[in-house]
């Protein structure tokens, strides 16, 4: 069986748990965690980097930061995770779902105009697939509407936008190191802050609405409730295990990308066959290889490709179920026009096994594997 996915360990994970606990801290904002906000800090230049214990959290603080309101509206893309809209649906916003361009299946840049009414109060772009959606584009429309941007860059870590940092370019970002990204946690995110006013209220929040972390910085000679907030923190020792990755970063987004290339090699006589679509990357965009997908054709059936695939011990799947499509979608949210592209990747998509370890001659079995699978489809 070749899997779809091995959470990668750089070697220093569990000497630096270790040292975690010699320090008897084991609570969030110790010294790994300062480690972690300082390096994503200057890695991304935001202003303020928190660590949180997920990204659905840090998108979470992003809609208490918005503040949020019944009957607010936030423009997204349907194809996403539920957590871009759990986070926003919580306060009692309404997402607003609007299709995908074909090439980088990220949000229209060009429908976002048309789903603007007078209750938007935010764009959520989801970069897919680390790869960046049209940012100059989004920023020039929600600067003309007055309304915030939040990027969920959960999959962009180590990716750029015209040599700028996902999740750095809108007023906030947010990104995850859950196990199946590509600098990793276990579970954890961060969320980033890039309008300076903010920063503070974000600390606030982030620790249960209290000042504490002026507190402990000598600021304030006592801490107490100052606002609306909640346990944002993750302990220490995820906080560990996390500076471990971020130390090899680097290499571990190279060695991806070496895979992801083999890939793309591999799979160029299929898309001149016309069976499938390999992936598009803009030329402004440096993507970090978080994943390697294929669109199928048209007269394909993925699903049969997917159980023949999984027969033969190959583990490829496919992806999201389109939010507007799902029962908590319907309830929550609206669709924007037709969501074409939306469907139809949603049908036709299939994400091959891409971590560090695995070896060409795997990549080659499994596009052989594939290869049959559509001979036979």
């Amino acid at each position: 069986m070749i899997p779809f996915n091995k959470p990668h360990m750089s070697g220093k994970e569990l000497s630096y748990i270790a040292e975690a606990h010699f320090n008897n801290i084991l609570a969030g904002d110790g010294p790994f965690t300062k480690r972690c906000h300082a390096w994503l800090e200057a890695r991304t230049g935001s202003t303020k980097v928190l660590l949180t214990h997920s990204c659905t959290a840090a998108l979470e603080m992003a809609a208490l930061l918005l503040n949020i309101q019944p009957g607010d509206e936030i423009i997204m893309p349907s194809y996403t995770f539920v957590s871009t809209a759990n986070a926003f649906v919580l306060r009692g916003g309404v997402p607003v779902f609007v299709d995908i361009r074909q090439d980088t299946l990220n949000i229209d840049e060009h429908l976002i105009e048309g789903a603007i009414t007078d209750r938007t109060k935010a764009i959520v772009p989801i970069h897919y697939a680390g790869v960046s959606c049209e940012m100059d584009t989004i920023l020039e429309i929600a600067k003309r509407h007055k309304i915030k941007v939040v990027e969920d860059a959960a999959q962009g870590v180590m990716s750029t936008y015209k040599g700028r940092s996902l999740g750095s370019i809108g007023d906030f970002g947010a990104y995850s190191f859950h196990e199946t990204k590509n600098v990793i946690s276990g579970e954890g995110g961060c969320l980033l802050v890039n309008d300076s006013t903010l920063a503070l209220l974000a600390e606030i929040i982030r620790e249960k609405g209290t000042n504490r972390t002026q507190f402990f910085r000598g600021h304030v000679d006592k801490y107490t409730w100052q606002d609306i907030g909640s346990s944002f923190l993750p302990g220490e020792l995820i906080s560990a295990f996390l500076w471990a990755q971020l130390e090899e970063a680097e290499q571990i987004t190279k060695q991806r990308l070496d895979i992801w290339d083999e890939y793309h090699k591999l799979l160029e006589p299929l898309e001149n066959h016309g069976l499938l679509r390999r992936p598009i990357i803009p030329a402004h965009c440096q993507h970090n290889a978080h994943m390697y997908y294929v669109l199928l054709s048209e007269e394909l059936q993925r699903d049969k490709i997917l159980h023949r695939m999984k027969a033969d011990g190959i583990g490829a799947i496919f992806h999201y179920i389109p939010l507007h499509s799902s029962p908590a979608g319907r309830k929550f949210g609206r669709a924007s026009g037709e969501l074409t592209n939306t469907d139809f990747c949603a049908e036709k998509i299939i994400r091959l096994p891409l971590w560090i370890g695995i070896s060409k001659e795997q990549q080659k079995q499994i596009v052989s594997t594939l290869e049959d699978a559509i001979k036979f489809n």
